[in-house]
């Protein structure tokens, strides 16, 4: 059997190429868009791709199972639990004309590459339609009671379990947290009875908004996670479990409503990645859309051209570019070289913004006319809270929890593009998170609006340092 994981550390997410050696034929679980990874991988290693799966209909990232149906034929398998809200409404609809091949699965159906079988089985509280795929290798001598690993999607993380209140926060569904509670635990037990040896293979790791304290380790196994995962020990308890799944949930992002219609529904099929065009800067005079820097923060604070949104090409761009953006928005990058702008261009289609139209490299910007930002030392905002200047800490709400900045309005990162009419106009406002990453994003923001912002440099870590006083 052929396994590989591939990550992406941005968004935290995990998709799986399995194939079958004996038969050269393979399957994505849960791929992002820009599909050409699965494609090439498999090919390297003579399989080619005729099946992918999905575990459930993400909120996070823009599915690339309708993509590699299109590009290679591939089978579709998805779930038919849940109820006729969320089933897979793209599956009937190929850009042809035609239906794709598919397969909707119930609970207990398999399906079979090669002589691996997968054999579904609903696991509801992430998602109501929430499937787990248990791994028998048969070519490899295992027995079907057996299963190498489950993948278990966003229902089993290491260390955690899958948050079941997102389709009520994001989508508005009522009562959905509550009902999902239930069925979580009931997934829980089922997952407790599976043999311990059995391999953990989540679709996201530490940094994910779907869970609270995902562990930053990979894969693990059932019997390690029926140790020490605290969320599954407290499933026989219904208090103690509501308390480690509902609790202290981080905020998440306002773009999950969409992408979870935009995956119900069926994203547009790219057919390969987008080409922006190399521009000079005169090119965009009065050009519409928005100019995306994604240089380091140091060269935006240094000059930028103005009204240019900073999104440093670290791990969080995807999620901070899809809270900020409007979805149709014509994107202009400005980039240092051509593989930031390569890796770019994934990360923002894998959230579905896709209408990238040029490009200008850093070197080419002019050395007047540009707009600087201001940042001052974690000292200042001492003497900023002794005063009682305005402050903005982006931090999420369950940071903001364990040490406050007296005084501060708490808006997160990902909410700031929602409730601007929340911060204060006509005066400077002196924006922190943690380090000063995420409020660099959100000063460029508020900048964009029009709102005189200062970037606190270290955030909170460097002021608390500095002695600053937490409440």
């Amino acid at each position: 059997m052929f396994f590989r994981a591939l990550y992406d550390d941005d968004l935290a997410q995990v998709s799986y190429l399995i194939g079958c050696q004996g038969t050269g034929e393979a399957v994505v679980i849960d791929p992002v868009r820009d599909v050409d990874r699965y494609i090439d991988l498999a090919g390297k290693d003579q399989l080619t791709v005729v099946a992918v799966a999905e575990t459930h209909i993400h909120a996070d990232f823009v599915s690339g199972a309708r993509e590699l149906a299109e590009r290679v034929g591939a089978k579709v398998y998805v779930s038919g639990e849940g109820g006729p809200d969320w089933q897979s409404r793209w599956i009937g609809r190929r850009a042809s004309g035609s239906s794709y091949r598919h397969e909707i699965l119930q609970d207990g159906e398999h399906f079979s590459v090669g002589r691996i079988r997968f054999q579904a089985v609903h696991t509801p509280g992430h998602t109501p339609e929430h499937m787990s795929f248990l791994v028998i290798d048969a070519g490899g001598g295992a027995r079907e009671e057996e299963p190498i690993g489950v993948l278990t999607g966003d229902f089993v993380f290491v260390g955690e379990l899958g948050r079941p209140d997102l389709l009520e926060k994001c989508v508005g569904v009522s009562g959905a947290a509550q009902s999902g509670l239930a069925d979580l635990r009931r997934s829980a037990r089922w997952f407790g009875l599976l043999p311990q040896f059995t391999q953990v293979w989540p679709a996201h790791s530490a940094g994910s908004p779907c869970g609270k304290e995902l562990g930053a380790v990979p894969q693990s196994t059932v019997g390690y996670e029926i140790r020490y995962n605290a969320a599954l020990r407290s499933a026989d308890d219904a208090a103690a479990f509501e308390h480690n799944i509902l609790d202290d949930q981080p905020e998440p992002p306002p773009y999950f409503a969409r992408m979870k219609q935009v995956n119900r529904d069926g994203p547009a099929v790219l057919g390969g990645l987008p080409s922006p065009k190399k521009v000079a800067v005169a090119a965009l005079a009065g050009s519409e859309g928005q100019i995306l820097d994604i240089r380091p923060w140091e060269s935006h604070l240094a000059g930028h051209l103005p009204g240019s949104l900073s999104l440093p090409l670290h791990r969080t761009f995807t999620i901070a570019a899809a809270s900020y953006l409007d979805p149709g928005a014509r994107l202009h990058l400005v980039v240092d070289n051509e593989r930031d702008k390569q890796e770019a261009i994934r990360r923002l289609i894998r959230v579905g913004l896709d209408n990238i139209q040029s490009y200008i490299l850093g070197a080419d910007l002019p050395t007047e006319g540009l707009s600087v930002t201001g940042e001052v030392p974690a000292e200042h905002l001492i003497r900023v809270v002794e005063q009682r200047g305005t402050i903005l800490d982006v931090r999420r709400g369950n940071e903001v929890s364990q040490g406050a900045i007296p005084g501060a309005i708490n808006i997160p990162h990902v909410l700031l593009g929602e409730r601007l009419s929340e911060v204060p106009k006509g005066q400077t406002i002196y924006v922190t998170c943690r380090t000063g990453k995420r409020s660099a994003r959100a000063v460029s923001l508020l900048e964009r609006h029009g709102i005189k912002a200062v970037n606190v440099a270290g955030g909170w870590e460097a002021y608390r340092a500095a002695g600053g006083r937490i409440q």
